[in-house]
């Protein structure tokens, strides 16, 4: 039995309901962890964290089966190169593992965006901020919760 996590424990504060998808087995790619879970990738809140010249941090939040244009959220922030940030300083940065990152209960402070094919979906799924369990929740409650900027992300030739 997979124990609470912060980011159930905050849903639970907030009393928003949502289903725990709980995985057999470890995974390492968005279309095993869809399989695993037993959703569609498209559902999947990707969670990709970014750093400007500057230091501004910003998280840009896709479909699972989609990929983050940097160049989309420099427009969307108005500033300066955009580069992911090191898979080492993610964990520090988020207060969670590369793979568990989702739009809630961030350790650091910083603009959440969220594409907007993201709001087609009635139900989305994040993670649980454990790399066994994710979180289906309705996207509307979500966007309630974290308040992100709606900006188009997604890279052309997705």
């Amino acid at each position: 039995m997979l124990h609470q996590t912060q980011v159930t424990q905050y849903l639970d504060e907030q009393q928003v309901d949502y289903h725990l998808l709980v995985q057999s087995k470890p995974t390492t790619s968005i279309e095993d962890t869809a399989l695993e879970r037993g959703i569609n990738p498209a559902q999947m809140v990707k969670c990709i964290l970014l750093r400007d010249m500057g230091g501004q941090l910003a998280l840009a939040c896709v479909p699972g089966d989609r990929s983050v244009d940097p160049k989309k959220v420099r427009a969307a922030l108005n500033c300066r190169r955009m580069t992911c940030v090191s898979l080492d300083e993610v964990e520090s940065l988020t207060g969670f593992k590369v793979g568990t990152v989702g739009p809630l209960k961030l350790k650091s402070s910083f603009p959440v965006l969220f594409d907007p094919s993201l709001l087609l979906q009635e139900i989305v799924t994040i993670s649980s901020g454990h790399s066994m369990a994710g979180i289906a929740i309705n996207c509307e409650a979500l966007i309630k919760l974290c308040s992100p900027m709606i900006f188009p992300l997604c890279r052309d030739h997705d």
